[in-house]
């Protein structure tokens, strides 16, 4: 039901794109904004990973560089029978993580410094697998292609307020409306994308906790980082995707919480929300293993000492 609605959704967006262009210029219009949003999409289809990584100035890490966070990543994608993708590290302050990748043969994940300082090693492999979890659902491309149709309508908006400011005078057959038409176009347009783009990234943010979950088999590790991360990032705030908050979806908590009106229209779920969820995944049993989720990780076959040992430790180390 997930799938069939983010489709819904899709094909919704990519209609309101032809209607804006529809209003601007007739059918004309409309054929160009559709084929230019064709055109969009086939750029990000093959771009968009490298673009955000750049964007975000990420730099790769290895088993020489960074072993246990790559080795962790690697046992996970095992659990979740996805290819090794490559392994990022962003230099931000604030605590998050996104994954992108057009398709999981070709995916990467990468993580703030501020996450791999904030959480334990069980609370990263619980965002890990959430990340490998939109790998896996071919979210990253959903969400790009989101990004950039809504990106797409932005523009449009632009030109149709220029166009309803300076040649609202003018008597255009291919243009339906006049003036203020175009510029109700420019201010309605963008809300409606926003929405749509808000209740695709909730979709898939909630469905990618649970196989987030059920990749590391313990979705109490996620719902302690979700915890933790929903803390960090009002306190932290994150200018590079303030700079550019078309790509805040991508995140596994909202990077732009920090300011007060952007959580008015946040592309995720609320955090309380999230966590509750995953917490219902688990099974309430004796006092010896009340803290032990449904289903085993990775790390299963530690002793309770080595895996406390092991969270002390930072895998970037």
């Amino acid at each position: 039901m997930n799938y069939i609605r983010t489709g819904l959704l899709l094909a919704g967006l990519t209609a309101l794109f032809g209607v804006v262009g529809m209003m601007i210029g007739g059918q004309q219009g409309m054929i160009i904004a559709l084929l230019f949003a064709g055109a969009m999409n086939v750029f990000a289809y093959w771009n968009s990973d490298a673009m955000l990584l750049r964007m975000r100035s990420a730099r790769q890490v290895d088993d020489r560089t960074a072993p246990e966070l790559v080795s962790m990543v690697r046992e996970l994608s095992q659990n979740a029978g996805l290819p090794m993708p490559k392994v990022y590290v962003v230099e931000n302050p604030q605590p998050n993580a996104f994954a992108t990748g057009r398709n999981p043969e070709n995916a990467a994940v990468a993580a703030t410094t501020g996450l791999l300082k904030l959480l334990d090693r069980n609370e990263i492999a619980g965002v890990m697998a959430h990340e490998l979890a939109h790998v896996k659902n071919r979210d990253t491309l959903t969400m790009t292609i989101t990004a950039t149709i809504a990106g797409a309508i932005s523009a449009l908006a632009n030109f149709a307020m220029f166009a309803g400011i300076f040649g609202g005078h003018r008597n255009d057959n291919n243009n339906p409306l006049g003036g203020f038409g175009m510029i109700l176009v420019a201010i309605l347009a963008p809300l409606g994308a926003m929405l749509v783009q808000m209740a695709i990234s909730r979709t898939r943010e909630y469905q990618a906790d649970k196989m987030g979950a059920e990749i590391c088999g313990h979705p109490l590790w996620l719902a302690s980082a979700l915890n933790k991360l929903d803390k960090g990032v009002h306190t932290i705030p994150n200018q590079d995707a303030e700079r550019n908050p078309a790509t805040a979806h991508m995140y596994i908590a909202n990077p732009l919480s920090g300011k007060g009106m952007d959580s008015l229209f946040s592309t995720h779920p609320d955090m309380a929300n999230r966590i509750a969820r995953l917490k219902a995944m688990t099974v309430p049993v004796t006092d010896q293993t009340v803290d032990q989720p449904a289903h085993s990780g990775p790390w299963q076959t530690q002793s309770r000492n080595q895996n406390t040992r092991r969270q002390r430790r930072r895998p970037w180390n």
